[in-house]
């Protein structure tokens, strides 16, 4: 008996290239047959924005009069300011002396004698650098904002991190106020809350609160559920659970999240300053708009002084063990520095003296231009040819292409990434910046931040694998990563500006510089989380070097690369509309005149909600770093939201916990 060999013809495999290159291929032929039709060109004169001009006219005079004004909001900027004057006027009863002594102390208690040094050197610093009132000023906004932010975050943050409900409600208003740049902030609170001190520490508080609720609810969820339990079966209530176990037991993280809140206070303060809030912000403001690095330098360089110091004592606070006390030695080296401080404020001036400070802008000033003749070849060349190679050869590609068209590709595109609900929103905020006619501006600002973010993702991955596979590189690159994330965002302009001047590329320069530390961060940590087994397998099975990092880590490192990308257009974004103040243009610009000319008011508020819009578009495309299946060993889960929440220093390394 024979048998006969059925053979069934084997089914045509499609690559999975094939569907995303004809995607690609459909919409470049669209752009080529319909290029310069359908395009939204920017009215300076449109009837929204006149009409949010005129609601601002009709606010501004009928504030005293309007009960939602009367009865509300006036109260709470009354007692944000009650708040930030009792600071202020406790930060000027101590005197210089006495300031200096107490911060020493505090320092001392913290972190030691050494962290105590640097304290008293680094306030010190500010009066020699001739910025004694505003430093004082910027404290003391600083130190109302953290202490509001404080006393609002970490309850809810308790709350998120007891209960899952609370958490999902809470997570998307959190996105929002961390997506949204921080101009974005300003135009409705001068609108609600006018502008000065009180309007400016708000504005700081919906900046600083976000990382707040997200690291303690964080801290919370991490509680070893073996005690938790342990403390029910005692008979112990849900209250007694939490200020006995929960609390003490997730001290030290919640210690980062007040570190956090202080260095994003510290970021956003200058920024305030454009809606008049008192402080270092406004020497630098004035440098800026007179394009002189040697009037923003002293004031950069104190803002940076007070945000490590501030950040030492704060680090130290969090990793010193809670069950060891404090020694005799330091309690009575910090009682004498206050002592001291203090018993020489009625014997010395109560204004810093003009002989003990030093002014260096001129020499500053002849610093920069030495630089520019004799690097400005280099810099120029540099300049004008990613402008000609890249910069604007995208931004006519955006600008002429029709508005439906790239309204499309962002909706496939974010479907293929991150799924469809993402890609609905992605494409209802687009649809929004064409019906608020600022199409042609968001469309520049998008070419900035797309050049941008490219460059930061291609220079992060590379020193974040660099690190990720030598330990002693990393050792290296840290402290460096620690003091860019320390410094506040408008630092940054500095070289920028010294080296390109007021255009674009200087604000693509300065945002790439403020993104590419917490990209670096999370490449190197998604790395190194790759496990050791698999690494192993791989390296036994006769994998190089170069193979072993594109076919294994570099993909199992998925989540972790996404999520930087995500962090890096986030940053990018908030700092290339800052990036305004030094020749970004677009939306940026758009910002700084409507507060600066109240004829423009309309077209800054409505610039403002794109940039938020812009932001949400943006991360909802990126998005799928989240879409992988979760881990299934719980300490999986938990070291991966350690990874989304390296937060080193200044953050926003963006916690998005719950999605």
């Amino acid at each position: 008996m024979s048998t006969t060999a059925v053979t069934t013809p084997s089914r045509l495999r499609i690559p999975r290239w094939a569907a995303p290159a004809g995607i690609v291929l459909l919409v470049a032929a669209a752009y080529l047959v319909f290029r310069g039709t359908g395009t939204l060109p920017h009215d300076k004169s449109a009837p929204q924005f006149l009409a949010i001009t005129d609601l601002r006219e009709w606010i501004d005079d009928h504030r005293n009069s309007n009960p939602l004004f009367l009865y509300f909001l006036n109260y709470i900027r009354l007692f944000v300011g009650s708040v930030y004057t009792a600071f202020q006027s406790v930060l000027y009863a101590l005197g210089w002396p006495g300031l200096i002594g107490v911060m020493g102390a505090l320092a001392w208690l913290a972190g030691g004698w050494r962290i105590a040094l640097l304290a008293v050197a680094g306030v010190g610093s500010f009066g020699v650098l001739g910025l004694w009132q505003s430093s004082v000023d910027t404290l003391a906004l600083v130190a109302a904002s953290v202490l509001l932010s404080l006393a609002i975050g970490i309850p809810l943050g308790v709350w998120a991190g007891l209960s899952r409900r609370a958490r999902k409600a809470i997570t998307p208003v959190l996105d929002v106020m961390q997506i949204m740049p921080t101009f974005a902030y300003l135009a409705p609170l001068v609108l609600f809350f006018h502008i000065g001190a009180p309007a400016g520490a708000i504005a700081t508080m919906i900046y600083s609160i976000p990382p707040a609720i997200r690291i303690t609810a964080l801290a919370i969820e991490q509680v070893s559920p073996t005690a938790v339990e342990a403390s029910a079966s005692l008979g112990a209530t849900g209250r007694q659970t939490l200020f006995k176990v929960h609390l003490p037991l997730a001290r030290s993280t919640m210690a980062l999240a007040v570190n956090q809140t202080i260095m994003m206070a510290l970021s956003m303060v200058v920024i305030a300053n454009l809606i008049s809030a008192p402080g270092l912000g406004g020497d630098i403001i004035r440098g800026l708009s007179r394009a002189q690095v040697g009037i923003m330098l002293p004031a950069g360089l104190a803002i940076v002084v007070m945000a490590v110091v501030l950040d030492r004592m704060t680090v130290s606070l969090a990793t010193r063990d809670p069950h060891r006390r404090i020694g005799r030695i330091s309690l009575i080296g910090a009682a004498v520095t206050a002592a001291a401080g203090l018993a020489l404020t009625p014997l010395l001036p109560a204004e810093w003296p003009d002989g003990w400070t030093v002014n260096f802008v001129v020499q500053v000033n002849d610093a920069v231009h030495w630089a520019e003749t004799s690097w400005y070849g280099v810099t120029t060349y540099v300049k004008d040819v990613t402008t000609s190679l890249l910069i604007n050869p995208l931004e006519g590609l955006l600008t002429s292409a029709p508005w439906w068209l790239i309204a499309a590709a962002a909706l496939l595109l974010a479907w293929r990434v991150s799924g469809l609900r993402p890609a609905l929103t992605a494409l209802g905020c687009l649809l929004a910046i064409a019906l608020l006619g600022v199409w042609e501006h968001a469309m520049q600002t998008l070419t900035t931040v797309a050049v941008a973010v490219l460059v930061t993702l291609v220079i992060g991955l590379l020193l974040g694998v660099a690190a990720a596979r030598s330990s002693r590189y990393s050792a290296v690159q840290r402290p460096i990563l620690d003091a860019a994330q320390t410094m506040p965002a408008f630092v940054y302009l500095l070289p920028a500006l010294a080296l390109f001047e007021t255009t674009r590329f200087t604000a693509i320069f300065a945002s790439v510089i403020y993104a590419v530390p917490p990209v670096v961060r999370l490449v190197e940590d998604g790395i190194r989380a790759v496990p050791a087994t698999v690494v192993e397998a791989a390296a036994a099975a006769g994998s190089t070097s170069g193979q072993l990092l594109w076919k294994v880590q570099l993909p199992m490192a998925r989540r972790a690369i996404l999520l930087a990308a995500n962090q890096g257009i986030v940053m990018t974004l908030a700092m290339v509309v800052v990036g305004g103040l030094v020749g970004a243009g677009a939306l940026g610009y758009d910002v700084v005149v409507g507060f600066s000319q109240r004829t423009d008011f309309g077209m800054g508020f409505i610039a403002g909600i794109a940039t938020v819009l812009l932001g949400v578009m943006l991360d909802r495309i990126t998005q799928g770093a989240d879409r992988r299946p979760a881990p299934q060993k719980k300490e999986d889960h938990i070291n991966y939201r350690r990874l989304k929440s390296v937060v080193c220093s200044r953050g926003p390394v963006w916690v998005k916990g719950g999605r």
